[in-house]
């Protein structure tokens, strides 16, 4: 437990050097928009290969795919119910709430978690490949249909290979599962590069907090609840009963599968928001929200779950 919690401080105060960047301004208004692709197009995908080419193929592949998945998909059924059914909302607005409420920053924040706190940077990856391969071209399709009235077939089955993170994390698969040992000088670049993508994504986040509002007059907050209470709170016991019931996970297998549900939500899902022209600021509180009051959450799960 006592890991775990240093695991936490570290990811803490490297955030607020990351506020407190942003606060005096001292790279300049342009800063996080860098800093965001750097990781995007090359830090992250670095490291997601780098971890991928030498991870147990057995992991990626293990019970937490599936529990993942199935709650992802409970969280994103209940609130398409009640955005569609009770409050009668547009299609293209329950579509981004449903993403906001089972889809989690597995890449940002997920991978300094599975770092510092899970021990172990693959932990995420099965996460993030669900969630680019699956989820996003879904999303991506019913928004596309219900905002312009077309199905830009090409945009969709493109998008996989145009993703440097899906691009990186499936080489990287592909040299787990075929056994092929790189040689040092080919290895240690991208070790050195994706190194360099925790402490960037931290520091970025940092950086976005500064001058945030989040439920706004005006906004639909009760969106922004409901997303964020199904996200933080519904998500990971939904993993923990399943984990524990139905697949009879116990000790870390156990706490890694409740951790990776009580991640916040993803900052895809505000830029999904904004590429289509909908729910942008129930995209964004919620981003917020569930990014700060996730390391709440994830506290209290460690102290409960985390063996030792």
């Amino acid at each position: 437990m006592v890991g775990v919690l240093i695991g936490f401080a570290i990811i803490v105060a490297v955030i607020a050097v990351g506020y407190l960047i942003g606060r005096i301004d001292l790279l300049g208004p342009s800063a996080d928009r860098v800093l965001s692709r750097l990781a995007f197009f090359v830090l992250s995908p670095a490291l997601l290969f780098t971890v991928l080419a030498g991870a147990d193929v057995r992991h990626l592949f293990s019970a937490l795919l599936p529990i993942s998945a199935l709650a992802a998909v409970i969280d994103i059924v209940a609130f398409l119910v009640i955005a569609l059914l009770v409050w009668r909302r547009s299609i293209p607005e329950a579509t981004i709430g449903a993403l906001a409420s089972g889809y989690v920053n597995a890449n940002n924040i997920g991978l300094p978690v599975s770092v510092y706190v899970l021990g172990d940077a693959s932990s995420s990856a099965p996460v993030i490949l669900l969630q680019l391969i699956v989820l996003a071209p879904i999303a991506l399709t019913v928004l596309d249909v219900t905002t312009s009235g077309t199905l830009s077939v090409r945009r969709i089955l493109l998008q996989p290979v145009r993703n440097p993170l899906i691009i990186g994390s499936l080489l990287g698969v592909i040299v787990a599962v075929t056994g092929l040992r790189l040689p040092a000088p080919v290895l240690a670049p991208l070790q050195l590069v994706g190194a360099a993508a925790v402490p960037v994504i931290l520091l970025n986040f940092g950086m976005s907090l500064h001058g945030s509002r989040v439920l706004a007059a005006g906004t639909r907050r009760r969106d922004v609840l409901l997303a964020s209470t199904l996200k933080l709170a519904a998500m990971p016991v939904i993993a923990w009963l399943l984990g524990h019931f139905v697949w009879q996970l116990r000790g870390h297998q156990l706490f890694v599968v409740v951790v990776l549900a009580a991640l916040p939500t993803a900052q895809n899902v505000f830029n999904y928001a904004q590429r289509y022209g909908t729910a942008v600021t129930l995209a964004r509180d919620t981003v917020l929200i569930t990014t700060a009051a996730s390391i709440v959450v994830l506290v209290v799960v460690a102290a409960l779950l985390a063996p030792g």
